[in-house]
């Protein structure tokens, strides 16, 4: 018998009517050779400190560092998980082979390894791998199986993730509740989101303290139309622009010195205000604009953040739900190329976008352009970019239909001509002072008539630039001008959203616009793309940030736990790309697993001997998030949450550390000790549905999604 092993029961499902397997039995579907059953994501986890030894249940100092002579994983502890797993532990170990039709990506490579190891599976293993759950996708992903040994290293990188996280988390979330929390407060430490969160800190702490300063604007009207006095470089800027360039060519600085006082600028239009203006060049450069990259999860996120104002959770979870009703592709990917392997079945897929035939008819009998912009196997690994599947999307909810609409639209537009825009550059001078404006015009729409209105979307217009077409300007004409002096003050920077945060978790902080840039920093990233949007949630349930309409807001404790840290490797972004890094190196073969692992025992052991030796008195402000929430609940009235509808079989999030209730105050007593135990667990997610955090009732806790069905419940300890 063929044992397949899935991630979702709807998946199993898929599987199961593809391979002609219909007779349903408890926690699997049996029938023409095959058994298929399924995991609800996670069953194991890693153990907890107190399960290597009794010595690590308690909290102290004396403790740390907690480095296990070798990791072990755990059921986790759920009654459902566990009838569940022992069903598949009894197919596995009558298997003559598994399938391993986990999802195709490090988690999902990572969460079946370990039910196979827990199940002491020794039946040969192969491997499904497919991009989408489209019949034809299934069928032809069965017959092109793959040995498991091909995906070791995917497996050896997961493991090494989860296991640099075990490390990092426990012993710096023990180090710095015990010596700076006072005992009352959990102060959570993470691999990616303590630098995820000193970004936000960061940049808040930027605008606190930023000091405007004023500058005041040369310009001047003719002909209806703006132009702008040319202002000189700083020696700085000259510097930077042609060490860019690499010192090849010589940048030219023209224009006037910076304009220091009111007094000066106003000297400046009496002096040029009765004079003549005359136009010294009109430059015209005729050029292409490309369509929009495809999307790859992040620049999805981004997009939806942008224009909904839909979280990143609230994204992964509509495209996970768009994969599942195998109408896209898989979701948790990095790039935003295509191979050329889907070249050829491009035609079939557009024509599956009937709702779209409008914009698809133009392409029909044509042969498809295949742009290296789009087409590039060196820039696929494992999957490809978002695309449809070509399955006609049925029964979508209002927000899964917007994200859809994106999707389509991106992929449409890269088969449409390049946009031709024409850009006017004009130049003048009065006595001897440089003017500029430049105006752009659209000569040929190209692949923007695919966005019809929202043709603004895919480019982001550069400062200064018009889309306005210039009045003819003749070189040598001249005439009456208005010049004018505008006052203009220095702007702090913005605070992030989830859209500018996605992006800078993706460059590890650097503000990089240019995609080919951008591209090459993707390695050095904080964060997956499948797991930035739970890091951001995480930060939300921790009471570290809260959202102001679209902005990020670090709360006093989340300001105060950054400025506590003095360990640049536990906040620095930059640092933690490089750790991101070598697990990409371990997944493609060029770094060891060991060696990583290594290198990080010993960071850890570092930032512990660092904050045991700190001996000044500091401490963290201890807030009580859950009364703040509270009183916040009296204050607004209720409104109506928008939630986006996901499959029943949603994965869990399995990021309660039990080791929270241990966190006890030696110098209180036994029963108070008790009710502070249990309180830490508040705000923490529910261990039983994984999608809500725990609340705080009069009699009990319970979980936030008791009204959607979640049954968790904890009596008040007496």
């Amino acid at each position: 018998m063929i044992v397949c092993i899935a991630e979702k029961p709807s998946v199993a499902r898929d599987i199961a009517d593809v391979l002609g397997a219909h007779t349903k039995k408890e926690g699997y579907i049996e029938g023409n050779g095959y058994q298929v059953t399924w995991t609800f994501g996670h069953l194991c986890t890693l153990k907890e400190p107190h399960e290597y030894t009794q010595g690590w249940k308690s909290w102290s100092l004396s403790s740390l560092p907690m480095i296990p002579p070798r990791f072990g994983i755990k059921l986790i502890e759920n009654p459902t998980y566990e009838k569940q797993f022992h069903i598949i532990e009894g197919l596995m170990q009558n298997a003559d082979e598994i399938i391993n039709c986990g999802d195709a990506g490090q988690e999902g490579e990572l969460i079946q390894r370990w039910v196979m190891q827990k199940a002491g599976a020794r039946c040969p293993v192969k491997r499904l791998w497919i991009s989408s759950l489209t019949e034809e996708a299934i069928r032809e992903g069965f017959a092109k199986l793959k040995d498991q040994m091909e995906f070791q290293s995917l497996y050896e990188a997961g493991l090494s993730r989860a296991m640099g996280d075990w490390l990092l988390g426990m012993n710096a979330t023990r180090l710095y509740t015990i010596k700076y929390g006072q005992n009352k407060q959990v102060l959570s430490i993470g691999r990616v989101q303590t630098p995820t969160l000193a970004l936000i800190v960061n940049r808040q702490l930027e605008i606190a303290n930023f000091q405007p300063k004023q500058y005041w604007e040369l310009k001047t009207v003719y002909r209806d139309t703006t132009f702008s006095a040319l202002i000189r470089k700083s020696d700085e800027e000259i510097a930077a622009e042609e060490e860019k360039n690499g010192g090849k060519k010589r940048i030219e600085n023209p224009g006037i010195d910076p304009i220091a006082n009111r007094e000066e600028g106003e000297a400046l239009v009496d002096r040029i205000k009765d004079l003549p203006f005359v136009v010294t060049s009109v430059g015209k450069k005729d050029g292409k604009e490309y369509a929009p990259r495809l999307f790859d999860l992040t620049s999805l996120q981004v997009e939806c953040n942008k224009k909904f104002a839909y979280s990143a959770d609230e994204t992964l979870k509509l495209i996970q739900s768009l994969y599942e009703k195998k109408v896209a592709t898989y979701p948790r990917v990095d790039t935003t190329f295509l191979s050329d392997d889907i070249y050829p079945k491009c035609p079939g897929i557009l024509k599956g976008l009937r709702d779209y035939e409008v914009l698809t008819a133009p392409l029909v009998g044509t042969t498809l352009p295949k742009s290296k912009k789009v087409f590039d196997n060196s820039k696929v690994t494992d999957h490809h970019a978002i695309i449809p599947t070509g399955v006609y999307p049925q029964n979508l909810t209002d927000m899964e239909r917007r994200v859809y609409d994106l999707i389509a639209r991106r992929f449409i537009a890269v088969f449409y001509p390049d946009c031709k825009i024409s850009t006017t550059t004009v130049m003048g001078e009065v006595d001897k002072i440089e003017f500029k404006v430049t105006g752009k015009q659209i000569l040929e729409p190209g692949w923007r008539i695919v966005f019809a209105k929202d043709v603004k979307e895919p480019t982001e217009e550069k400062e200064g630039e018009s889309e306005d077409v210039l009045p003819a300007f003749v070189k040598g004409e001249s005439g009456p001008h208005v010049p004018d002096l505008n006052e203009k003050w220095t702007q702090p920077p913005k605070p992030y959203t989830e859209a500018t945060l996605l992006r800078a978790m993706e460059t590890a902080g650097k503000l990089v616009d240019n995609d080919e840039l951008r591209d090459a920093l993707k390695e050095n990233g904080i964060g997956r793309p499948s797991t930035r949007a739970a890091i951001i949630e995480t930060l939300f349930k921790r009471n570290y940030i809260r959202k102001e309409r679209k902005n990020l807001i670090a709360t006093p404790t989340g300001v105060e736990l950054v400025q506590l840290i003095h360990e640049e490797l536990l906040k620095s972004a930059e640092l933690t790309g490089i750790w991101e890094k070598k697990l990409r190196e371990i997944e493609k073969r060029t770094y060891d697993a060991r060696q990583f692992l290594e290198e990080l025992k010993q960071m850890v052991s570092e930032i512990v001997m660092s904050v045991l030796s700190d001996n000044t008195n500091r401490r963290i402000t201890i807030q009580d998030a859950t009364s703040q929430v509270e009183e916040k609940e009296k204050k607004e009235p209720k409104k109506r949450e928008r939630k986006p509808t996901t499959p029943k079989e949603s994965k869990p999030r399995n990021e309660v550390k039990r080791e929270n209730k241990t966190l006890i105050n030696a110098e209180k007593t036994p029963e108070s000790a008790s009710i502070l135990a249990v309180d830490l667990i508040v705000g923490q997610p529910c261990p039983l549905c994984g999608k809500g955090t725990i609340i705080k009732g009069k009699t009990a806790y319970g979980c936030s999604e008791w009204r959607s069905g979640c049954t968790y419940r904890k009596a008040f300890e007496s």
